[in-house]
């Protein structure tokens, strides 16, 4: 059974892990895919946070959707100060970053083109803040102007769900000295998040969890723009999970020193991880199901959870049949909290995608592993090692009579083409 999730419990506490325009698009996501009793509060908050910027026109958007629904009054005389005021800051901008065009000033030209930038997103209008990041490119005079100008296009690239120009980016980023040479750990762990969240898109999860794997804590708040330290900590367990091997799973997960630093702040991913591995399936499913109400209310990760739960329920269930010849499947239905109907198609379905060597006897319940003859195997081997020796013996006495019988050698012709026969 499903646990209440945190979002549900404390909708503001939840969502002070983000900031900037990411705050308002998660409270948006919220209020689009929740219940009713939560819909008012996220909208409230998307409200409250909005009134604190100057992006009126998602505040627009908003009010029209959700504002009477809670009640609401389109706020017109601050939309319209706040216009006008960010009209006159635009102007401003506009005109530093003309004069230093004017004098030809490197520096300023490149911080007037991320003011500029900065400005734009603010307002949420994301098509002319990647321009104005994409014109300080040109400007760049050292690694670390690089590495700012690549995070601050990603960020919006990702907002746009632009994952093409997201990898784009992060591979220019990793070619700069400070990455190549990790000596820059914030930048390198921003950079990684930024990849596996293009890899999630593609929906190539290992990649996700190896990438997520090689962040480092000390990132902590300083990409909360884009993602927490917490949302780390559930896509790198819930991905592994899902396609990491047992070996990998103990070495590159749970013994991983960094990664313990993010376990710290999900214990509940932490007591799934770890009863997983150790094939306590019933408490490691439940762990999941605690998860699973702020999985599916999470920007990236909805399409995803359902196929990513897929995946880890079917490993959960080869895992636990694998040392066993046969395996009661009442027992087994129990343990995986279903119906024994149910457990039945479940198994019969990693059967026929073969993930499950075994048979089903259905009158008595009961799962029958199909055992491998060994004997009868190791014999057809030795057999067929034993033909291919004799192959190649007989063709290396008849290669080796050949060369003794010179006159059935050819030999490379002459200058003119002839071939001589000796």
């Amino acid at each position: 059974m499903s646990q209440v999730s945190q979002i549900e419990t404390d909708l503001s506490s939840y969502i002070s892990q983000y900031s900037g325009f990411t705050k308002v698009r998660r409270l948006v996501f919220i209020a689009e895919n929740c219940s009713v009793q939560l819909r008012a509060e996220a909208v409230r908050l998307a409200i409250e946070e909005l009134k604190k910027g100057i992006n009126t026109n998602m505040y627009k958007e908003v009010a029209e959707k959700f504002g009477k629904e809670i009640g609401h009054v389109y706020d017109a005389a601050w939309v319209s100060s706040v216009d006008n005021e960010a009209q006159k800051t635009l102007e401003k901008l506009e005109i530093q970053l003309n004069a230093s065009r004017t004098n030809l000033m490197k520096e300023a030209t490149r911080t007037g083109n991320n003011d500029v930038g900065d400005f734009y997103f603010a307002r949420g209008d994301l098509q002319n803040a990647l321009k104005s990041y994409l014109r300080a490119r040109d400007y760049c005079t050292s690694s670390k102007h690089v590495i700012n100008m690549c995070l601050n296009v990603i960020r919006v690239s990702i907002e746009m769900n632009n994952f093409a120009l997201v990898q784009q980016y992060v591979s220019k980023a990793e070619q700069t000295p400070d990455v190549s040479n990790q000596e820059d750990e914030i930048s390198i762990s921003k950079l990684s998040v930024a990849s596996a969240l293009a890899h999630l898109d593609s929906k190539k999860y290992k990649l996700v969890a190896k990438k997520l794997l090689s962040c480092d804590i000390s990132l902590d708040t300083q990409f909360n723009d884009v993602i927490s330290c917490n949302d780390i900590t559930m896509y790198t367990g819930i991905t592994a999970l899902a396609t990491f091997e047992r070996r990998e799973l103990k070495d590159k997960v749970l013994e991983s020193a960094p990664f313990k630093n993010f376990l710290e702040l999900n214990p509940v991913v932490k007591q799934l991880l770890n009863d997983f591995y150790d094939s306590k399936y019933t408490s490691a499913l439940n762990a999941l199901d605690q998860l699973l109400p702020q999985l599916t209310l999470d920007i990236y990760m909805r399409e995803h959870v359902q196929s990513l739960y897929d995946k880890i329920r079917s490993k959960a269930l080869t895992q636990y049949v694998s040392p066993f010849s046969s395996v009661d499947l009442k027992k087994m239905a129990n343990v995986f909290s279903t119906t024994v109907e149910n457990i039945e198609k479940e198994v019969a379905q990693l059967i026929m995608d073969k993930h499950i060597k075994a048979r089903i006897d259905s009158h008595n319940k009961i799962l029958y592993a199909r055992v491998t003859d060994e004997r009868n195997n190791t014999y057809q081997k030795v057999m067929e090692f034993g033909d291919s020796f004799e192959r190649e013996t007989e063709a290396n006495i008849l290669r080796m009579n050949m060369l003794k019988q010179r006159d059935f050698v050819v030999k490379p012709g002459n200058k003119k083409g002839k071939t001589l026969m000796l």
